[in-house]
Order: structure tokens, then C-alpha cells, then sequence
């Protein structure tokens, strides 16, 4: 017992730097180079004009976490995991962008604290704003990043819950429409909206318009505003929130769900996506990963489905169901009707 709690320790402790090689393989492009055949330290380090026995060390390494495999003759291949985490669309663009994360919580209890403005919420200026207050560039570098990670968000929420019988699915904060754009190709005879800043509204019909959803005859629209400013639009009989609560605080989102169950009809559904915390049996990628991840964007919060449950039901909701997900670390679900 004593020998399996001091290896779990050691794993935590050396967590950091697990990623941090993960980043370094990426940023160098190494998986990518073992996509095309086996290679060794001494081909690699050319490449990069890093020094043969510190390529080594990052080979040794990557075997080490089963992203690669040292093979007999010396040489290196990409490993099935290794191999998984290039299938993953925006997977890689997330690693590199953990560098602003690991900014902050280089100093956990500044963090704690709220000592000074984080990096990740100068990154994330997105979630503050109020439409002309963010430049498309921040809403296009937000939408881009979370359109890239979206897809397995969408497939594990429609994997979820069944939308037969909606009409109109609303999806609010829904970018560049990643989510709608799967939810409409697998429910042909619903319609659905867009809501989200101006600044995304030209990369969300662009991506609408290239899943053939969008134009005289396309069943997709985009409805610029900020849900903090103005009233959701009506005519919706399903609302989805795919991974927005979590950017927000109590106050915020307790406005946001009133505004959603005074835009839906009554038995009208709401859908909500996002990782959720284990609550009473706290999750090891939400309430560590994923609660700090918000913490450092100084709004956010990662809830536990209960919590999400209450807030939905101070708004005036019933029939809240929280539904297990096969991968918690990548979302949960609790729905909901106006009553």
C-alpha cells in the first residue's frame, strides 16, 4: 500500500513536467514526423538544431508516456496514444496554448488569491465583453481555438440526449457553430440559430455555409448580441449551452438562464454541456484540470451537476436530469423544460 501511494505521489509531482514534454514533442512537430516511418535522436536533433543527447532524453520521454516506441534498432515510431492525440481535432492547438495557462498557475496561491489579473484572462477577453468591446480578433481567436476542441464535445452531447421532435434548436455562445452544424446534420428537419457577439458572425456563416446549412435555402441562421445586453430572441423550442456556464460566475449565470426560460416556450427543453465537477465525489480531470482552468480565467467556474441543477431550478425550470457521460473530462449533460 505504502510503495502504490508513494508511486501515485511521485506521479502527481512529475505531472508537470509530463506535459511539458508533451508540449515540446508538439511544438517540434516530432509526432508528426514519425507520422511518415521510424526515426532516430541524431535525425531529429538536425532538424531542430538541438543537441543529439538531449533529443534522446525527449525520445526516451515520449516512450516513457506511451505517445512513442523505442524499437530494437534504436529508432522511434508514434504510438497508438501518440497517434490519438493527432486524430483529435484541435487537440494539438490546445497543448500549445496551456503555455498561458501554466503562466498562471505557476504560483498556485497567487492564483488562490486573486493577486492580479491572469494571463488567461487577458487571453480569454471574450467572456467579459459586451459585443463592441471585443475585437473580432478576440472573438475569432476565441471561436477558432473552441471550434477546434468542439467536436468531441458535440458528438458526446448528441451522443447524450435526443433532439427528435425539436423544431428550433437556439444555441447561445454557440461561435462559429461547430455544435448546431452537427446537431442539424443529424436531425434534418429542425432549423437553428446561432446567437453569439458580432465579431464571430463572419466566421460562423463562413463554416454555416460551408456545412450547406446556411443560405436561401439552408436551415441555419446567425443572430448577433450578447446574451449580457439584450433579450435572447424567441421562437426557439430548444435552447443548448454547450460549454458557457463554466466561463461565468453565479450572477451571470443566474441572468442568463432567467433569459433563457423567458425565450422558450412552455414545455421548451434546455440543453447544457460542459465538464461538470464531481460534487460529493470529486473527479480527478474536472476538479483539478478543469476547476483551475476557470479559476485562472477570473470569471469561470467548473459546477457540479447538481449545483447547475439548482441554478436551473431558481430560474423557473423543471425535470432537470443530470445524464452520465462516458467521458466526464471531455462534457456533461443536464437538461431541462420550462415548466
Amino acid at each position: 500500500m505504502a510503495r502504490r501511494d508513494g508511486a501515485n505521489i511521485f506521479d502527481i509531482l512529475q505531472g508537470f513536467v509530463a506535459a511539458q514534454v508533451l508540449l515540446a514533442l508538439i511544438e517540434m512537430d516530432v509526432l508528426r514526423r514519425l507520422l511518415d516511418g521510424a526515426r532516430d535522436a541524431a535525425e531529429l536533433a538536425v532538424d531542430h538544431g538541438i543537441d543529439v543527447a538531449r533529443m534522446q532524453a525527449l525520445l526516451q520521454a515520449g516512450a516513457a508516456l506511451d505517445l512513442l516506441r523505442l524499437r530494437r534498432d534504436g529508432r522511434f515510431v508514434l504510438a497508438r496514444k501518440g497517434a490519438a492525440i493527432l486524430g483529435v481535432p484541435g487537440l494539438e492547438d490546445m497543448v500549445r496554448h496551456h503555455r498561458v495557462f501554466y503562466d498562471d498557475m505557476s504560483d498556485p496561491v497567487a492564483l488562490l488569491r486573486g493577486e492580479g489579473e491572469t494571463n488567461m484572462a487577458r487571453f480569454w477577453p471574450y467572456v467579459f465583453g459586451q459585443g463592441a468591446d471585443i475585437s473580432p480578433e478576440a472573438s475569432a481567436r476565441y471561436s477558432d481555438l473552441m471550434a477546434r476542441s468542439q467536436v468531441l464535445v458535440a458528438e458526446d452531447t448528441l451522443r447524450a440526449v435526443r433532439l427528435r421532435g425539436v423544431r428550433q434548436l437556439m444555441d447561445v455562445g454557440g461561435g462559429s457553430g461547430v455544435f448546431l452544424s452537427a446537431a442539424l446534420h443529424r436531425y434534418r428537419s429542425m432549423t437553428g440559430v446561432v446567437f453569439d457577439l458580432p465579431g464571430v458572425q463572419r466566421a460562423a456563416e463562413t463554416a454555416l455555409t460551408r456545412e450547406g446549412l446556411l443560405g436561401p435555402a439552408g436551415r441555419a441562421r446567425f443572430s448577433p448580441g450578447s446574451f449580457r445586453a439584450t433579450a435572447l430572441p424567441t421562437g426557439a423550442d430548444a435552447v443548448s449551452l454547450v460549454r458557457v456556464l463554466y466561463d461565468h460566475d453565479d450572477d451571470t449565470v443566474r441572468d442568463l438562464l432567467a433569459k433563457v426560460h423567458a425565450a422558450l416556450p412552455a414545455g421548451g427543453r434546455l440543453i447544457i454541456s460542459e465538464p461538470m465537477s464531481g460534487g460529493s465525489r470529486p473527479d480527478r480531470a474536472t476538479d483539478v484540470y478543469f476547476a483551475f482552468y476557470t479559476m485562472a480565467m477570473g470569471t469561470g467556474r467548473t459546477r457540479s451537476a447538481e449545483r447547475i441543477v439548482e441554478l436551473c431550478q431558481q430560474a423557473g425550470f423543471a425535470n432537470l436530469r443530470p445524464i452520465p457521460s462516458e467521458r466526464p473530462y471531455i462534457t456533461r449533460v443536464v437538461t431541462a423544460n420550462r415548466a
